[in-house]
């Protein structure tokens, strides 16, 4: 299956498209019901992307909303009928499904389809960029230490964060990835000194490589730590075409509201403009290193 043909994509590109048309038409969602003689919540379910939606529907609600191009239509029944199918991504296993949250099973197929990611991270550098031993640590913290997940959660996060890894920076197609990191990320070690060493020579090498732009927030502003979460935006093709994917401790979420991706695009462009050049982020994630492994041979 390619990139384009995975179910989140089509879901996501299904219901921007008969939102569009909704709106082309200049009709409420409670008007295009009412035409059909479906419910409200039938109606808001299907332009939200929670729900599925039929062939025989689809026809019927692109007839209502005046679509009759019939290479749009076919284009879109097939959006509809691969938004049905069952993700055959390397994650659509029983081990990963009973194990990660539905957010995160989205991001995968989403991430299949990016061109670019920004991703801002104020406490610890984000999952996808751990080392097997940085990320041992970060889970095991929250297996051991606060009971928060389970060891079965912990051995499956652990295995998806690796193979995200080789999903995103090494395919041939691979995105153009942006990170922030607030300034007190490089002081704050995960595991042992060796661990950290090793940790910040990966991301030195993608930087190296091309594949990574660093983005520092100096100490100087770590109150972002404390008011913002970690947040990634993902381009599927260009910046109006875009998702947002947040976390917290506790939770995570998809958002597809061109509103709130937005915004969100608003705070990563103020925090570039906050954080140390690429160049000088570099320097210090490199003076970084070379502290640690002075004080590994002192």
């Amino acid at each position: 299956m390619v990139s384009g043909d995975l179910p989140a994509v089509a879901r996501r590109r299904l219901r921007l498209a008969l939102r569009g048309w909704r709106d082309t038409r200049g009709l409420t969602q409670g008007e295009v019901a009412e035409a059909l003689d479906w419910s409200l919540s039938k109606v808001q379910r299907i332009e939200s992307g929670e729900v599925t939606v039929s062939g025989t529907d689809l026809r019927a609600l692109l007839d209502t909303l005046g679509v009759a191009d019939s290479a749009t239509v076919a284009e879109l029944v097939q959006d509809a009928r691969t938004a049905r199918r069952r993700v055959a991504g390397w994650w659509d296993t029983p081990r990963y499904r009973t194990q990660l949250t539905p957010a995160l099973m989205q991001l995968m197929q989403f991430e299949s389809q990016a061109t670019t990611i920004r991703t801002f991270s104020p406490a610890l550098l984000p999952g996808v960029l751990q080392t097997p031993r940085h990320a041992e640590a970060v889970l095991n913290f929250w297996n051991s230490e606060l009971r928060m997940i389970t060891d079965d959660q912990r051995g499956a996060r652990l295995e998806v964060r690796l193979r995200r890894h080789e999903h995103i920076f090494n395919r041939a197609d691979q995105p153009t990835y942006m990170l922030a990191i607030d300034e007190a990320v490089l002081l704050r070690t995960a595991g042992d000194r060796e661990t950290a060493i090793e940790q910040f020579q990966r991301l030195m090498r993608l930087i190296t490589e091309g594949k990574l732009i660093l983005r520092i927030v100096p100490l100087a502003l770590a109150g972002l730590a404390v008011t913002l979460g970690q947040f990634s935006i993902l381009d599927l093709g260009s910046e109006q075409d875009a998702v947002l994917y947040r976390e917290s401790w506790a939770t995570d979420e998809i958002l597809h509201d061109p509103g709130v991706v937005s915004h969100h695009r608003q705070i990563f462009d103020a925090i570039e403009r906050w954080s140390y050049s690429a160049e000088r982020s570099s320097r210090l994630l490199e003076a970084r290193i070379a502290a640690l492994r002075a004080e590994s041979d002192g």
